[in-house]
């Protein structure tokens, strides 16, 4: 079943993606209702899972990963076992911070991360390279980005 929010409830959901540190007291002052309907609502919003959790949102740049690369692989299909033999390797990958299937003629996606030109150079040789069944590889390494929205039309 989806969940139809109401007017109240858009309005607590941009107060809480315009800044979800925001305690439970500022994002119900801001939305403009009560503690207690706030929490009934976001309570009700994570029951029908429209809220799914609050989680960090980490620039690896700031940490010194200046690398990022989108990996899309095209797998060797003739191994009944090469889609599960294949995520497990790539799990095992710590630079991989993203995975994703897809159905077309790309398989799998992933991005990963390196500090530099040598660490990814490293990483590519040494862990993608080595995955098992892939029949086509494609890499295409992230010069900037334009736009990195979250928000929602809400």
């Amino acid at each position: 079943m989806i969940f139809m929010p109401d007017s109240t409830d858009r309005r607590i959901l941009r107060q809480l993606l315009g800044d979800p540190s925001a305690s439970n007291a500022q994002l119900a002052e801001r939305a403009g209702v009560t503690g207690a309907s706030l929490w009934r609502r976001m309570e009700r919003m994570r029951e029908a899972g429209v809220l799914k959790g609050i989680h960090a949102r980490i620039d690896w740049r700031a940490l010194g990963w200046e690398v990022e690369v989108s990996l899309r692989f095209t797998l060797d299909k003739t191994d009944p076992r090469a889609f599960d033999n294949f995520l497990a390797a790539l799990r095992e990958v710590p630079e991989v911070i993203e995975i994703q299937s897809f159905l077309g003629s790309v398989d799998w996606r992933a991005t990963v991360i390196a500090r530099d030109m040598a660490h990814w150079q490293q990483v590519y040789r040494d862990r993608i390279l080595t995955l098992p069944h892939i029949a086509e590889l494609d890499a295409l390494m992230l010069v900037s980005t334009i736009s990195d929205r979250e928000d929602l039309p809400l």
